[in-house]
């Protein structure tokens, strides 16, 4: 049987190719992910990542290349789907497409866009970079880390997707925002270092929830006054 490398309340994480990991996934509700665009030379314009610890300087990931028989596998475990980049992977005709609008143009671009399986009209997410990860007090450590705020929005497009799977879970920010809005997550991750900070993101994250649920209703305790009414009768 399948098992976790790390897990916790209401949320896995396996370390390896999502290609061996995929057929043991069962209870797949949706995918939510973010993979990779294969930039190529375009890590050499100075990406620097200040707010955190994902720093490239002219180097070129080994995991920045398409992974389109990874999607397509992927995509096959779950009818609903988001898939951040899409338009590089030759998907099929969409009508609902998402879009991250950057509010700036001096990053890799002035937005993002995110093919999906849903019907409905383009919707835009607008939120800087500088907001979504310096203001929030977000580190970034992942040099494609997406913001919290921007994958719980995707969420709010999967009302009764109750788990949600992300292939290439990178720092977990979908993950993150799963345990945020109330659902189980699963995520896969290839490279070890990464998957070690995506799961100290999500216990942290799951533990920020449950310190934040509020404090159970006591129980009402029986009223003496029913001893009395029971003799009055």
């Amino acid at each position: 049987m399948l098992k976790p490398h790390y897990s916790g309340v209401g949320w896995e994480l396996y370390v390896g190719d999502c290609l061996a990991v995929l057929p043991g996934l069962t209870g797949i509700d949706a995918v939510v992910t973010d993979p990779p665009y294969e930039l190529g030379n375009g890590w050499r314009g100075g990406f620097t990542g200040t707010n955190g610890r994902a720093k490239l300087w002219g180097e070129t990931p080994g995991w920045d290349r398409l992974q389109s028989e990874r999607v397509n596998a992927a995509l096959s475990v779950a009818d609903k789907a988001i898939v951040w980049g899409g338009h590089l992977y030759g998907l099929p005709m969409s009508r609902r497409w998402l879009i991250w609008d950057k509010c700036q143009t001096f990053s890799s671009g002035d937005a993002e866009l995110a093919w999906t399986s849903l019907d409905g009209c383009i919707r835009t997410f607008r939120m800087s970079r500088i907001d979504a990860h310096a203001n929030i007090g977000e580190c970034k450590e992942h040099p494609t880390q997406k913001p919290t705020p921007l994958m719980e929005w995707c969420l709010s497009f999967l009302p009764n997707a109750e788990t949600i799977l992300d292939p290439f879970a990178g720092s977990a920010s979908t993950g993150v925002a799963c345990l945020r809005t109330g659902r189980k997550f699963i995520g896969i991750e290839i490279d070890e270092h990464y998957a070690a900070i995506a799961a100290k993101r999500l216990a942290r994250a799951e533990a920020d929830v449950r310190n934040s649920l509020p404090f159970p209703e006591p129980e009402p305790r029986p009223k003496q006054t029913q001893l009395w009414e029971a003799r009055d009768a």
